[in-house]
């Protein structure tokens, strides 16, 4: 990925359920960033109609829905999206190696079928909203960046392009998946930025530094009163400017 530019890197989430005001940051943005984040909230509230709607001003979209379910289902979910023509989808690493396995394959089958170039198929590690603390209450016996790492391994073996996971799994996962398995992070925070609810967070350029391939940024850009102005000073700090 060392090819891109820094501002092809970021992804911006555009946290909106408005059809208008997602197709207008996806247009404004277009030129400053590498692609636009759509996640469960906006598709509930618009489906594939508002997908196309922002697509007409911005076709690099991110499709967040974090699919979850026996194999079979998410393999023919992917079908039944794959006319949208999304440039990442996610899924749920936790749905085990059969279900990473449909998905790779699904994906490769629909795209062949639609006759689009296939999206990167990433999975969703840890939540960035989730410590260790988290993980002990809802039953996981390892640490946040063991499970993050034993996910990613079992992503790369089942055919998966790459993960989701926090900053602070960067290297852990480059070092043992290699640099052309793709990582996508969120609890990205320009120097100065809230923190929100993200619990485990990095700035842009220790982010890019350590390996990741794309940035998942969304308040930081969406609420401040330039967008793209923000944009083009997360990528000048991506560059160490």
């Amino acid at each position: 990925m060392t090819d891109l530019k820094p501002s092809e890197r970021i992804l911006c989430a555009l946290d909106t359920i408005s059809t208008d005001e997602a197709a207008k940051l996806a247009s404004l943005l277009n030129p400053y960033v590498g692609g636009v984040k759509l996640g469960l909230e906006f598709f509930g509230a618009n489906g594939p109609q508002g997908f196309k709607d922002v697509a007409k001003v911005n076709s690099n979209i991110f499709l967040d829905l974090k699919l979850h379910d026996i194999p079979n289902t998410v393999a023919k979910a992917i079908h039944s999206l794959m006319p949208l023509k999304p440039k990442i989808m996610t899924i749920h690493t936790a749905g085990g190696p059969a279900m990473m396995a449909a998905a790779a394959k699904g994906a490769d089958d629909a795209a062949k079928k639609v006759g689009c170039k296939r999206p990167l198929i990433v999975g969703v590690t840890i939540l960035t909203s989730l410590d260790n603390q988290d993980l002990e209450a809802i039953g996981y016996k390892n640490k946040v960046a063991e499970q993050v790492l034993n996910l990613a391994k079992l992503a790369k073996e089942n055919g998966l392009d790459g993960v989701v996971c926090s900053p602070h799994e960067i290297s852990l996962i480059k070092n043992s998946c290699g640099k052309d398995f793709k990582l996508v992070v969120p609890g990205i925070r320009p120097a100065g930025s809230a923190k929100a609810d993200q619990k485990r967070v990095m700035t842009p350029h220790e982010a890019v530094n350590l390996g990741a391939d794309f940035l998942v940024i969304g308040r930081p850009i969406t609420q401040a009163a330039d967008p793209v102005q923000a944009a083009m000073a997360i990528a000048k700090e991506i560059n160490g400017e």
